[in-house]
């Protein structure tokens, strides 16, 4: 998310920012998103999330093995040994599963995929283009 975004919407209580996982290439899909709860439980899922998204690869090429994402979670400052215990238990496994499964009820087929009040972006947009539906939505949500 841009930190216009949040600067300008989300500390204001204006937008409310909630994340799903549809990890929809593949195993290593799941991986990167179970890697990324267990940062979350050491309370770092963004700062891995950044990583994981800077140093992303084409889907099931070997980027996101358990090395790769480890070597993220020990550049993140993370308790690699909790990270490693956490991915290798599968422990977030069907709340991912279950995010997954929420969106493709959905419709969605590929990330991202922002919804708004009910409206849906899909791709990567131009901050304006969120700042509009926000807006929109706000009005919306004022009656006008």
């Amino acid at each position: 998310m841009e930190p216009e975004l949040y600067e300008k919407y989300v500390k204001s209580g204006t937008l409310k920012l909630e994340w799903k996982d549809f990890p929809y290439q593949g195993r290593e899909s799941v991986d990167a998103a179970l890697a990324a709860r267990a940062a979350q439980a050491q309370g770092q899922f963004w700062e891995y999330h950044d990583l994981v998204y800077e140093n992303q690869s084409s889907g099931n090429s070997g980027g996101y093995d358990e090395a790769s994402l480890t070597a993220l979670a020990e550049e993140a400052g993370l308790d690699t040994q909790k990270f490693e215990e956490d991915l290798k238990s599968a422990r977030y496994e069907r709340v991912v599963q279950a995010d997954f499964e929420e969106g493709q009820g959905l419709g969605i087929s590929g990330t991202p995929t922002f919804f708004i009040n009910g409206r849906v972006l899909v791709g990567l947009q131009p901050l304006e283009t969120f700042e509009r539906a926000i807006e929109e939505a706000e009005r919306e949500a004022a009656g006008g």
